[in-house]
């Protein structure tokens, strides 16, 4: 008998239906992979399972061991969540409670789900921490969530999800937020945990490297339909749709004109010499009575950006990239030389304006970094309401045509006066993709001619799909500009496609640096080799 069997899964909301039709069997023991783009459906297909999906309509069957899911009541159902079914969700922070311990919060498990005393728990709670690897388990297990990184958080999840001996586990995107090699970390710690408990594991992600190095069969979701399913080196080596062709050829790829870098001339548009951030802490005792510390976030950083050439900024969380990235925007203080053009960042704001237009951003998340209040008009025009006042209206509203054009949000032939390009113009954020959005970001950062684009992650939050289509136009835009790029990544496959120079930080120092291709292809430092290794799987 299979574990679980799924017969014609379909979930609607309001009459709309984003899954359609689903079947699939898993059995026990497997590792199964459901990959597919953002709004395919495969979240939502996991969260049904469980009844965590409000005001949805299901129909079909979701068979665990021959009971129906689907026809489930709620007290039965609470039974199986977190017992015999358990969820490993994509963001930690927001998975675990921020008032308690971690160390209570996988202790509640044994307590509710396995009827064992507090003290027992909380022995129980410790063991299992150190099984997934958390460095010194008793003290962290006193710890809130907050004061622990990305990683051992999501090893506190996955904690949490084992505590009640799961014969199914659902990990819905359990590596997106973190760093290459923590990916590493958490995936084998999965498919060790996996291999000792007998577990069977739902893997859902958009990751296709993860999915070859993790799962037995993969299954491809497009608009909530299950276009192919198979094992995974014979859909990887033969894909019969063009959908899953689409997924694994939608590598970051390097641009050919990019690839002979184009020779420096003048003063580069941003360079820094023994750059150096510190923040101050309290000292422990006494001596935090009269004077603080400093935990140094950024030791003497040298680097050299030339005009049209993109460098790459590559580490784990913590080795000082964003830090880097928020020096060099003048966003944070710091110690040492950074010149913009070959003048140092000036401390006059009105004589910093200028440098400022000289120097934009295009952030991670482009959600967050939008104004949910102000429309597309609004947010890329705001640039120049402080760096070009003199400009009118009119004048304003066409260089903003023209900055979505040249993103590729607006046709060719899109003018102001265009009933459709005013309802664009006129639109929120809300009402647009990830992939629109990032570009709306871009635009905003464009349209005061900017001579460097500091990229902060600027893929990470997008389908791999998408995350070609935005490399492809940072490569064009770059071509037909000349701009430079700051690139902010932990992603190997963007570092090939977009670098010139590599810097690799570690612990907030730079271990290695030069062309992109003797640092990646033959690194020297073994953090490089461990980052490189981890990343080509």
């Amino acid at each position: 008998m299979s574990l679980l069997d799924l017969q014609d899964l379909r979930v609607s909301f309001g009459g709309h239906e984003v899954v359609k039709g689903v079947s699939l069997q898993m059995h026990p023991g497997e590792k199964l992979a459901l990959v597919g783009e953002s709004g395919s459906g495969k979240t939502i297909t996991a969260l049904s399972l469980l009844g965590l999906v409000p005001q949805a309509r299901t129909s079909g069957k979701a068979l665990l061991e021959g009971r129906d899911l689907l026809g489930m009541t709620e007290p039965e159902l609470r039974q199986v969540r977190g017992g015999e079914v358990a969820m490993v969700f994509q963001e930690p922070m927001t998975a675990l409670n921020p008032l308690m311990t971690v160390g209570d919060q996988v202790a509640e498990v044994f307590n509710q789900k396995r009827l064992l005393t507090h003290d027992e728990s909380i022995v129980h709670a410790i063991d299992l921490l150190n099984s997934v690897g958390l460095p010194d388990p008793a003290q962290k297990a006193r710890s809130y969530p907050h004061q622990l990184s990305g990683g051992q958080r999501q090893r506190v999840v996955i904690a949490m999800a084992l505590a009640s001996r799961p014969k199914l586990l659902l990990a819905d995107e359990p590596t997106t937020a973190l760093d290459v090699s923590l990916r590493g970390q958490i995936l084998g710690l999965v498919a060790e945990l996996q291999r000792q408990h007998g577990m069977a594991v739902l893997l859902i992600t958009h990751d296709l490297q993860m999915v070859k190095r993790f799962a037995d069969r993969v299954a491809v979701m497009e608009r909530g339909v299950v276009v192919e399913q198979g094992r995974v080196a014979d859909v990887f080596a033969h894909p019969q749709h063009p959908y899953t062709r689409q997924l694994l050829d939608s590598r970051p790829e390097r641009d050919p004109l990019a690839v002979a870098q184009t020779p420096a001339t003048g003063e580069p548009p941003l360079a820094g010499q023994a750059v150096r951030v510190a923040y101050p802490v309290p000292l422990p005792g006494w001596r935090g009575w009269f004077r603080r510390g400093a935990a140094v976030a950024l030791h003497g950083a040298d680097f050299v950006l030339p005009r049209g050439c993109t460098l790459g900024v590559v580490g784990e969380s913590g080795s000082g990239k964003s830090t880097l990235a928020l020096a060099a925007l003048d966003l944070l203080p710091f110690e040492g030389d950074l010149r913009v053009g070959g003048q140092p960042w000036a401390k006059p704001i009105a004589a910093k304006r200028a440098q400022r237009r000289q120097v934009q951003v295009v952030f991670q998340d482009p959600f967050s970094s939008l104004s949910p209040r102000m429309t597309v008009e609004q947010i890329v025009s705001e640039g120049l309401l402080v760096h070009a006042p003199h400009l009118g209206a009119e004048a304003r509203q066409a260089q903003v045509v023209e900055a979505l054009k040249e993103v590729g949000l607006l046709t060719a032939d899109a003018t102001p006066a265009d009933g459709l390009t005013r309802q664009w113009l006129s639109r929120y954020p809300h009402e647009f993709s990830g992939g629109q959005r990032q570009r709306l970001a871009i635009a905003r950062a464009l349209v005061v001619q900017p001579d460097v684009l500091v990229l902060d992650e600027p893929t990470s939050a997008l389908d791999v799909t998408v995350q070609k289509q935005v490399l492809q136009l940072l490569q064009r835009l770059q071509r037909e500009r000349g701009l430079s790029y700051l690139l902010i990544t932990h992603d190997m496959g963007v570092i090939r496609a977009m670098a010139h120079h590599v810097m690799v930080l570690q612990a907030g120092r730079v271990v290695e640096a030069g062309p992109w291709q003797a640092v990646l292809d033959k690194p020297e430092n073994p953090y490089t080799q461990a980052l490189v290794a981890a990343s080509s799987g």
